[in-house]
């Protein structure tokens, strides 16, 4: 632990003893030299009394220092040069300096330094006694030097400390709005599947209806149709509904999917980059049987990906895959990186954007990776696709 801080930690009444010994010790040690024993006992009052003053420093500090000046000055008139009242008028003209502001502070000192030197030098003149007011007039004033610095330095600390704790605040705030606002378009993402099926159901209860008796075989192809959509609409509704804390909207937006991913590509293209896309699943989400949220979750990976190769990536090079795993849509997008020394010089794997994307993720259940691979920087999605739905047309 750093000396100054150890000081700060330390119970006030063990340092105020500390000075007190010191102030107090040399007024009886048998010190060789007679100027700085008490040469009487109002000498030795005043050599004393700074012992009881110096407390105050810490509500009184001009006060203090005044008091100090005083003892010290009147102990001197009587021909006593004491160590202690000397030790006093330092601590006390540093308190003033590190306690109040340069306004008061500056001066303060220039004050007490003044009178000090100008009395020693008139006892000196008057008595011939050897005041050293050359070297009590330099130590004032590198006290209140010294002090100024360390006032100057702890009110820098407590200025960076707070704007650290206000950008910690503004951080987890930003991070909370974001959050807020993905699940808000995560949410009208929702609306935007359930109102397309919707629509889908209530076409084909329509045609149902109409052909039910002309038509018999295509009724049932259009009630088929109904439930294997009534069923992926109450899939995704169950699967996003747990993160959905939505508020009401007038009216929601269109939202990009799969077919969108040429346009996002284009666009990192025109900036200058050889984006390479590996697609093996075709960019018509519905005729590839892809459930229209994951198609948008999709597209926000690639997206997202992109984004991050712009930012961190080196070459202006990025690949994109999108593939079918077993019952799982995989998107994976890499970018080679600079030669990373520091770890902390990686690009971030949990910045507001990937925050975001991890909720729309976590929506359809799926699970998302990213960080530093042997290829550079890999952001992958396991997306799974819902199980086929069998029409039953028998008659």
């Amino acid at each position: 632990m750093p000396a100054g801080r150890a000081m700060r930690s330390a119970r006030p009444w063990l340092v105020d003893l500390g000075f007190a010994l010191l102030i107090v010790g040399p007024a009886f040690a048998p010190i060789p030299v007679a100027e700085m024993r008490p040469a009487n006992t109002l000498a030795l009052v005043l050599v004393l009394l700074p012992a009881a003053v110096l407390p105050l420093r810490r509500v009184r500090p001009r006060v203090a220092l005044a008091a100090c000046a005083a003892l010290y000055l009147g102990a001197l008139s009587l021909g006593t040069l004491s160590p202690g009242a000397t030790l006093a008028l330092i601590v006390s003209m540093y308190a003033v300096a590190q306690r109040t502001t340069r306004r008061v502070s500056v001066p303060a000192g220039l004050v007490a330094v003044a009178i000090v030197a100008g009395v020693s030098i008139a006892i000196t003149l008057v008595t011939g006694t050897d005041t050293r007011f050359l070297q009590v007039a330099l130590a004032l004033a590198l006290a209140g030097a010294v002090g100024d610095a360390s006032r100057s330095r702890r009110a820098y600390v407590e200025a960076v400390e707070e704007r650290a704790r206000r950008a910690e605040e503004t951080r987890e705030a930003e991070a909370r709005r974001r959050v807020t606002e993905e699940r808000l378009r995560i949410a009208r993402d929702l609306h935007d599947a359930v109102a397309h099926r919707i629509s889908v159901i209530s076409l084909n209860a329509g045609v149902a209806s109409s052909s039910l008796e002309t038509r018999p075989e295509k009724a049932r192809e259009a009630l088929a149709t109904i439930r294997t959509t009534s069923r992926d609409v109450l899939g995704e509704i169950g699967a996003m509904l747990s993160v959905l804390r939505a508020p009401d909207e007038a009216a929601a937006l269109e939202q990009p999917g799969l077919a969108r991913v040429p346009e996002v590509v284009e666009s990192v293209r025109v900036a200058g980059w050889d984006v390479v896309v590996r697609d093996e699943i075709g960019t018509d989400a519905e005729a590839s049987g892809i459930p229209i949220g994951i198609g948008i979750v999709a597209y926000r990976v690639v997206q997202e990906g992109l984004t991050n190769a712009v930012k961190h990536g080196a070459a202006r090079r990025a690949h994109v895959l999108m593939r079918r795993d077993g019952g799982a849509l995989e998107i994976v997008v890499t970018n080679p990186l600079d030669r990373v020394s520091d770890p902390e010089d990686a690009p971030p794997t949990s910045g507001f954007g990937l925050l975001g994307l991890r909720e729309r993720v976590d929506a359809v259940r799926g699970e998302l990776a990213a960080g530093v691979a042997p290829g550079g920087f890999r952001l992958a999605a396991r997306l799974p696709l819902p199980a086929p739905v069998r029409s039953e047309t028998a008659p």
